[in-house]
């Protein structure tokens, strides 16, 4: 948005300096919060189209309005192109976040009270995948796996004896903060034990597994939901994946069990997400935010900084930040200040409270998206050891303005998307 003389600047010039702002801010800082990327100028573009003035209750071939002849057409493109890039016999594009894609799951498969398996919030769960304070765990009885204390992996074994205790009739595995390969085909044995419904929420990873650099969940997940953001670099949406014989309840469940009309301009930036992720340079893209992070967690180790399981096999790094003296939260607002946006985050048995955490969360998609590499992750690293380092000691105010005229010569080099 770098014209002044716009639509939005004559209508609202308010949010559009705000706007501009926030382009100037995602260009400046080395973004690490592993959840955020940059979209292509293409799927940008798709997504302020006037497609965001139509209504399509329903799917490809059953609507509710009429007027759908290019709606349709967009809408399959993304069908087909989801299917084709994962592999599953069918796709629903609809669901407008990943949340609302998990609680459409729960309302194809179980009533209110029973079981459900998730990984809990602190151990790296999601909310949606049972926690207390969701619906999820609110309307269903839950039941929560973590991680080993002396490893802080995942032990199948444990995962297992809870399954065949509980009997859940819904597991999920992934989530929000696994910095290690999820084992896809020892959940789904554990699921066959029990005949229970596996869940694959891959909304971190699926950018990964679309380019070849994490296994993929298809063959043993029932199901699998996702964002269509993060290491996708799609806009904000998600989908849910299937086999052939759960593909009516999902969409049942999607449309009209929760949702209404899509949005549709959300879709045509889906359909773009997938075919960019279809080619050798998303491929390649997929590689480099893991050797990426391989590289920034080497580096962090290399000083000190205690990573949880030790390291990373994807594109995530949880860091405990106890041996340092300080906390997550100082950590986080510090290196903002300094230039380097991340996420204050528990870490697996954490004594401190959620919203005053002892971890960091971070990730290589947007640095990687910019064009970055494993010899820019050691600059990076000794960043975040200089600002801590000061933070613990009282002098980070005279630290942060110095490490922030150094990210800013280095984003300079890197620029965004256009």
């Amino acid at each position: 948005m770098n014209n002044a003389n716009t639509a939005l600047q004559q209508a609202d010039p308010d949010i559009a300096e705000l706007v501009r702002a926030e382009e100037r801010r995602q260009d400046e800082v080395i973004r690490l919060i592993p959840s955020e990327n940059y979209v292509s100028a293409a799927v940008l573009e798709a997504t302020g189209t006037v497609l965001t003035n139509k209504y399509s209750e329903g799917y490809p071939g059953k609507r509710y309005y009429e007027g759908q002849q290019f709606i349709d057409p967009i809408e399959q493109l993304a069908i087909n192109r989801a299917t084709g890039l994962f592999g599953a016999d069918h796709a629903n594009v609809q669901p407008y976040s990943g949340s609302p894609a998990n609680l459409a799951v729960y309302l194809a498969f179980l009533r209110p009270g029973e079981t459900v398996m998730g990984m809990s919030l602190p151990m790296g769960g999601h909310l949606t995948h049972g926690w207390a304070v969701s619906a999820t765990g609110t309307w269903f009885k839950s039941v929560q796996y973590g991680v080993r204390r002396d490893t802080g992996r995942l032990d199948m074994d444990q995962v297992r004896d809870l399954a065949l205790a509980e009997r859940p009739k819904l597991i999920f595995c992934g989530g929000t903060a696994i910095p290690r390969t999820i084992d896809f085909a020892g959940f789904a044995q554990v699921a066959r034990e029990i005949d229970a419904v596996l869940v694959a929420d891959i909304a971190h990873i699926a950018g990964l597994i679309a380019g070849g650099a994490h296994p993929s969940p298809v063959g043993h997940a029932d199901v699998i939901t996702t964002t269509t953001h993060k290491t996708l670099r799609g806009p904000r949406g998600a989908m849910i994946l299937c086999t052939q014989q759960h593909a009516k309840a999902i969409d049942k469940a999607v449309f009209p069990g929760l949702q209404g009309g899509p949005h549709n301009h959300t879709t045509a930036g889906i359909a773009v997400a997938l075919k960019e992720a279809a080619t050798p340079e998303f491929r390649t893209y997929a590689h480099n935010v893991v050797a990426n992070a391989r590289a920034l967690a080497e580096s962090l180790t290399e000083r000190g900084f205690e990573l949880v399981s030790g390291g990373t096999d994807n594109h995530l790094i949880l860091i405990d930040l106890a041996s340092k003296n300080v906390t997550g939260k100082a950590a986080a607002k510090a290196l903002d200040a300094a230039g380097i946006e991340t996420n204050y985050n528990t870490v697996p048995f954490d004594p401190r409270k959620p919203f005053d955490p002892s971890g960091l969360r971070i990730g290589t998609p947007s640095v990687t998206t910019r064009g970055m590499a494993p010899e820019h992750m050691a600059q990076v690293a000794g960043w975040m050891d200089e600002v801590v380092t000061a933070l613990a000691k009282g002098n980070v105010d005279d630290v942060t303005p110095v490490v922030r005229q150094q990210v800013v010569a280095l984003t300079r080099a890197f620029r965004p998307p256009a």
